[in-house]
């Protein structure tokens, strides 16, 4: 590859500051600029100045440019392993370029029609808050750690009953500083949920693992199951099978709305019956499972065929 100087390619003395750097870029990038130049050369100068711009205006980046020498300039050469994996400065020419420098160069939105900056909106930022199932089923207050051009700052924020696994919730104007008169920008929270040891969420309806005994599947009756608020009784109908899902209405998760009464309303529990047969039992247990199996002449196989 041949060695460019950048340098060269904006114009200015190797000793330019930043400010002058950006000064001679804005005026290269608005003559010639593909959608404002007709000169046949004009795409291939915006991208070099773009390119030297990339560089020169990073101090890592161009000091490491700078070790490489202007005697360089026109021959060829091979940068070592780490120019390329750390200082590269080929490929796309607006990989490390901000945006409102290159609008700014081009007379859009950086500056206002008389030549005075105009306002921009400040910067949005992202986080992800993993939450406990029970906070996010009766919402919380937690405090959020910022680190922005504004320095450090702890935001308290209140997440609402109801929220699930996957939603976003926007704090409108608690992100970055505008410039020049611009709204501050938002902040994104993207909620994700801890791994609960009994429940599994699907939106606001929970799910866990029923455990019944072959006699409580067999006769039925009320067993006692879990809910985010304690337990409560479930009728299991005689003859309940492996499989079978039991639902509890209205004992799943918050949905953040409420009914014509103002209760709030909220989701299904559902037990996923499980039939646990004992790895052990006593003697007298296993008079009684010879005597059920005496009384019942199919076996489990050939009733399902049947």
């Amino acid at each position: 590859m041949k060695f460019k100087d950048y340098y060269a390619a904006l114009g200015i003395d190797r000793n330019a500051d930043l400010e002058q750097i950006k000064k001679a870029y804005r005026k290269l990038a608005r003559q010639y600029h593909p959608d404002v130049s007709k000169a046949p050369d004009a795409e291939a100068r915006f991208k070099d100045a773009a390119e030297a711009y990339a560089t020169l205006k990073n101090p890592e980046k161009r000091a490491a440019y700078d070790e490489l020498g202007s005697q360089l300039q026109g021959r060829d050469f091979t940068p070592p392993p780490q120019w390329q994996q750390q200082h590269q400065t080929g490929g796309s020419a607006f990989e490390d370029m901000d945006l409102s420098d290159l609008l700014a160069a081009m007379g859009r939105g950086g500056m206002g029609g008389r030549g005075e900056p105009s306002a921009q909106p400040g910067q949005d930022f992202e986080d992800t808050v993993h939450l406990d199932l029970a906070d996010a089923h009766r919402g919380r207050t937690l405090n959020l750690d910022l680190s922005d051009q504004g320095g450090a700052r702890t935001l308290e924020v209140k997440i609402p009953p109801g929220v699930r696994a996957g939603q976003k919730i926007r704090l409108r104007g608690m992100g970055g500083p505008g410039r020049h008169g611009g709204p501050a920008g938002d902040i994104y929270l993207h909620i994700e949920l801890k791994p609960h040891p009994v429940f599994r969420a699907d939106r606001h309806d929970l799910y866990f693992d029923l455990a019944l005994a072959p006699w409580e599947a067999a006769l039925g009756g009320d067993v006692e199951v879990p809910t985010l608020e304690g337990s409560v009784l479930l009728t299991v109908a005689p003859g309940t099978q492996s499989g079978h899902k039991l639902r509890v209405r209205g004992r799943g998760m918050n949905t953040g709305k409420k009914d014509e009464q103002g209760l709030p309303l909220r989701g299904d529990l559902y037990g996923i019956v499980h039939i646990d047969v004992p790895a052990t039992i006593s003697p007298r247990e296993r008079e009684l499972y010879q005597e059920l199996a005496s009384l019942s002449p199919r076996s489990v196989r050939e009733l399902h065929k049947t």
